[in-house]
């Protein structure tokens, strides 16, 4: 154990050192270049709130473990949920059988345990917190949309949280272990007036304790704050439509950054040479202005991690500096056929699936330029202030659906907006980026991120951001 003793960390899995050596030298046995074991408990609980009741309360335990075995380009795996000595050693002949006829090897012993930071120091955690108060955070959110405005109408609060304990070892001598707390509270409501309804979301949480509730983000501020984007909805005008300034609001904004521009800086795509990205290393792709980071070690984010789900210590990454790609996000397997160091972002949904990379908190950094002094440039445009989501493609064009906006006139915020589309190329508007704000803000600490079926927690966010043309859907 290191001098944080591992954040508490309960071994789940009753395997000694020499039960997971053995076990290695059967994934080897083969003849497989590489072998690692990934085990994995999870205790997971959920609360759901609507129609005046707690419709739902929940707990499930998760334990297993996952054998990956590469061999040249070859990856086998197997996993099970059942840590018999028997069931185990089955997986990992499972995933050794990709190396068929290849001469064996063995594993080497496992190294020290090195010392490794804690980024989520927390102190009351959700797992020891009892269902009462849960469900009493729960009904403060949902108390205070309710009775927030007499237009509201219907409001869902969903709380959920989860511990995961994980170890990682492999045949490169390797044994580390983490304990990943993870919790989330979020309120959906719905307002209504003259026959339009429309809906308002806000919610918080990430690697943290019951303590985030009074100290960051009470249920009560919570719940306000998405009432008030229902309300503010009902007097929303339709968005305009054609080429014009858009600002980026800070914050709920970096969605676009993360699916328009994180998604195809993963390595993986770029090993495949199905990104836009894949032969532009080193080449400017936007603005001079413009440095893009992913970093899963900011204290207590969602998207966070004191090793990845590989047993990689993570790091802070580089990815695009004064406008040049400079970096991608590597796992194992990239990593090894692009001849680049591991950045730590191999990551899996459970012990079911293979790693592979993702982004954990990605950003573009804050600039020079004040926020307001940004608006004021603006004579006529369109302010994007939250989004639903959108679709991207290999090619890097994309469309997002703004869920809430405003128009921009004479250098201020006039009318709401809403149901507006924004239309683009990723490497065009980061060339298009002409002032990008001081006030670097992330977004709400809910995002999931869906790759190749499987979802991770993950956070992004940016500075106010003056994009000096833009297509935006809506009527004309």
């Amino acid at each position: 154990m290191n001098k944080r003793d591992l954040l508490n960390f309960v071994d789940h899995f009753s395997l000694s050192r020499g039960d997971l050596q053995k076990l290695l030298n059967t994934a080897l046995a083969h003849g497989g270049n590489f072998a690692e074991i990934f085990l994995e408990y999870r205790v997971y609980s959920s609360i759901n709130m609507e129609e005046d009741i707690i419709k739902e309360t929940s707990e499930n335990i998760m334990l297993g473990a996952g054998f990956r075995v590469i061999h040249g380009d070859q990856t086998g795996y197997g996993y099970t949920n059942d840590l018999s000595l028997e069931k185990i050693t089955r997986a990992a002949l499972t995933a050794s059988s990709i190396a068929e006829g290849s001469p064996s090897q063995n594993s080497p012993p496992f190294q020290s345990t090195p010392v490794i930071p804690n980024y989520y120091p927390i102190h009351q955690s959700a797992q020891d917190e009892s269902l009462e108060n849960k469900i009493a955070l729960v009904k403060a959110a949902y108390q205070s949309a309710l009775t927030c405005d007499r237009k509201v109408k219907k409001v869902k609060v969903s709380f959920i949280d989860q511990t995961r304990y994980i170890t990682v070892v492999n045949s490169e001598g390797q044994n580390l272990s983490d304990v990943q707390p993870l919790v989330k509270l979020t309120c959906l409501c719905i307002a209504e007036k003259a026959n339009k309804r429309e809906a308002g979301f806000s919610g918080g949480g990430g690697r943290v304790g019951m303590e985030y509730f009074s100290k960051e983000l009470t249920p009560e501020k919570m719940g306000e704050e998405a009432a008030r984007e229902a309300i503010s909805l009902l007097e929303a005008v339709q968005p305009p439509a054609g080429e014009m300034p858009v600002v980026l609001s800070p914050g709920h904004s970096g969605v676009l950054i993360h699916e328009a521009v994180g998604h195809l800086l993963e390595a993986d795509f770029n090993r495949k040479k199905t990104s836009i990205f894949w032969n532009k290393m080193g080449q400017r792709v936007g603005s001079e202005q413009i440095f893009i980071y992913d970093d899963p070690t900011i204290s207590f984010f969602r998207g966070s991690y004191n090793i990845d789900d590989e047993g990689t210590i993570p790091k802070k990454t580089p990815l695009i500096e004064r406008g040049k790609l400079v970096g991608l996000l590597q796992d194992r397997l990239s990593g090894k056929f692009m001849n680049k160091p591991l950045t730590g972002h191999g990551r899996r949904q459970d012990y079911t699936c293979i790693p592979i990379p993702r982004m954990s908190n990605t950003y573009i950094d804050q600039g020079e330029y004040d926020p307001d002094e940004i608006i004021i440039s603006v004579k006529k445009g369109f302010y994007a202030d939250k989004f639903q989501g959108g679709q991207v493609e290999d090619s890097g064009k994309f469309t997002f659906s703004v869920s809430s906006g405003f128009l921009i006139e004479n250098g201020k915020l006039t009318a709401p907006v809403k149901q507006a589309t924004l239309i683009g190329t990723n490497i065009d508007i980061l060339q298009k980026i002409d002032k990008v704000g001081s006030d670097l803000t992330f977004g709400l600490q809910t995002g999931t991120c869906g790759k190749e079926g499987q979802a991770v927690p993950v956070t992004d966010g940016c500075p106010t951001l003056k994009v000096a043309k833009m297509t935006v859907g809506g009527f004309k």
